[in-house]
């Protein structure tokens, strides 16, 4: 006998799509592999057959397991011994946003070391508060804030040569 809830997951995928393939392309930088991460979380999602206390409790477990997905993608053993050919038809390079901005910003946001573009990309892209990132990831609202602060000046370096010198606020 089945536990499995297709309405549950279904719901699930239309609330949190957005969150789970976002995060999983941050952390990837590959549209293919972001969208392999984002089939195995909900297929994770659809299996483990958790009772969730509310979509808070959901959404959390969504975003550590996109985390996790992700690090299993991108540790894998066949990315290290891959040849490049000159050519990466899939790389995240040739993925876009909506506006060019956007794109830079993302891609910006990309290069930014897991500790500190996970915790930007949900407070600035997601538009969680810092309590709810810090009990996500297991860490206190001051590390968050660290993390944040920390990202935010990473990211002036990254794109001070798009923006030209000045000091912008994120």
């Amino acid at each position: 006998m089945s536990t499995y809830n297709v309405s549950d997951t279904e719901d699930a995928v239309l609330k949190f799509s957005r969150l789970v393939f976002g995060l999983a392309l941050s952390n990837t930088g590959s549209k293919s592999d972001a969208e392999d991460v984002f089939q195995e979380t909900f297929l994770a999602y659809h299996r483990c057959g958790m009772v969730f206390n509310d979509d808070e409790h959901r959404k959390a477990w969504l975003i550590k397991t996109t985390i996790n997905m992700s690090r299993r993608v991108t540790s894998a053993s066949w990315r290290k011994k891959r040849v490049s050919l000159g050519y990466e038809p899939d790389s995240g390079e040739d993925f876009t946003l909506q506006t060019e901005e956007q794109t830079i910003i993302h891609d910006a946001v990309s290069k930014l070391p897991e500790k500190y573009r996970v915790p930007v990309w949900l407070f600035y892209f997601e538009e969680m508060p810092t309590k709810n990132i810090g009990k996500t990831l297991g860490l206190s609202d001051n590390a968050i804030r660290s993390r944040l602060s920390r990202g935010r000046e990473m990211l002036r370096k990254i794109l001070g040569d798009y923006y030209g010198k000045e000091v912008f606020d994120l």
